[in-house]
């Protein structure tokens, strides 16, 4: 488990529209947040008063909002200490023994199975707000383009807000599983293999043409479009792998 730190700061995701006041918005802001690495497991989330002011609602929506974290097991709460993400211990190794099993060429496997079809649906249900979002998350990843480690954190930013703008709770969960994933040591050694200023830059220009798609609302464009990026990713990924 890594360190118990405090990241008491502003927005957790620099530059994301802020959601809504209730106690679902707040817990799904956070919940992906969590997620996509912002916080990991062990770090303690920021006290509540800070959290509502943060989020400008009150201290009571916020503790149903961690009260939600918490039954969905992402977060534990220890009287006197605070709000921890990692859940429990059961589901920490459920998290731990899977992605010890799966390698980085699985894992491409296993998203071009799913993302396709769940960027198509995202076509059809995508919000404005949606959109507006993934377009924030663009530029930071554009801005990424010699920083792995800033880039990979806006990459997987930008496919779990795809999943999540399919509306399908059942892919939202098996995508925030994959996101679960590559964030294992496995992805982290392979990165460093893959993701060149060239590379990146490729897969931002896919990016782009994938989110335009989805802005046209061109569902068989943008289902081609992540087929194209996801099979490019796994070509860069055997290269990378070959002796």
């Amino acid at each position: 488990m890594s360190e118990q730190r405090s990241r008491e700061t502003e927005p957790i995701l620099a530059g994301l529209a802020r959601p809504g006041r209730g106690p679902r918005a707040i817990s799904a802001y956070l919940q992906r947040a969590i997620e996509t690495g912002a916080y990991s497991e062990g770090d303690r989330l920021p006290p509540e008063r800070q959290l509502a002011a943060t989020f400008q609602a009150a201290r009571s929506t916020v503790r149903r909002a961690l009260d939600q974290l918490e039954r969905a097991g992402l977060v534990s709460r220890r009287l006197g200490s605070g709000t921890f993400v990692g859940a429990t211990a059961a589901f920490s190794r459920r998290t731990i023994d899977l992605a010890d099993q799966v390698s980085p060429l699985q894992l491409i496997e296993a998203r071009l199975a799913v993302e396709p079809f769940t960027t198509r649906l995202a076509v059809l249900h995508a919000t404005r707000r949606n959109l507006d979002d993934m377009e924030v998350v663009l530029v930071h990843a554009e801005e990424g383009i010699n920083d792995k480690d800033s880039f990979s954190k806006w990459d997987g930013e930008f496919h779990l807000l795809i999943a999540n703008a399919s509306g399908n709770p059942l892919l939202i969960n098996v995508y925030r599983q994959i996101n679960h994933v590559r964030l294992h040591a496995q992805w982290d050694a392979m990165k460093e293999k893959i993701l060149t200023p060239e590379v990146i830059a490729a897969y931002n220009r896919q990016h782009r043409s994938i989110f335009n798609a989805l802005n046209a609302r061109d569902a068989q464009g943008a289902y081609t479009l992540i087929t194209e990026h996801l099979e490019k990713a796994r070509d860069d990924l055997v290269r990378a792998d070959s002796p």
